[in-house]
């Protein structure tokens, strides 16, 4: 019933913020790719701008994965919140010390 309720509410949420519904990807443990990574070239798939999630509580450590923002906007339905691509700093390679030519 829960999963039923959570694309109600993203269906919702997607009409009212003008966005044209493509796909729901739902977690199923029989998938042998992790579902970040089903999520994520589902998204490449589509040429998706957006996609809408439950929750932060739907990632890993109930946090929206700052590799995904980079690749699109992330809006959580509860709380509503959009977390934008535009607004996401860049993701160093290098860990800061190194990034910043100290050794």
């Amino acid at each position: 019933m829960a999963q039923l309720w959570d694309q109600s509410q993203i269906r919702k949420l997607a009409t009212r913020l003008g966005y044209d519904f493509a796909d729901m990807v739902v977690y199923d443990p029989r998938f042998a790719r992790p579902p970040l990574a089903r999520l994520r070239a589902q998204a490449t798939r589509l040429d998706a701008e957006a996609v809408i999630v439950p929750s932060p509580e739907h990632f890993e450590g109930a946090e929206i994965p700052g590799t995904l923002v980079q690749q699109l906007d992330v809006i959580t339905v509860n709380p509503e919140q959009t977390y934008a691509r535009r607004a996401m700093p860049p993701i160093r390679d290098l860990p800061p010390a190194e990034a910043d030519g100290a050794y």
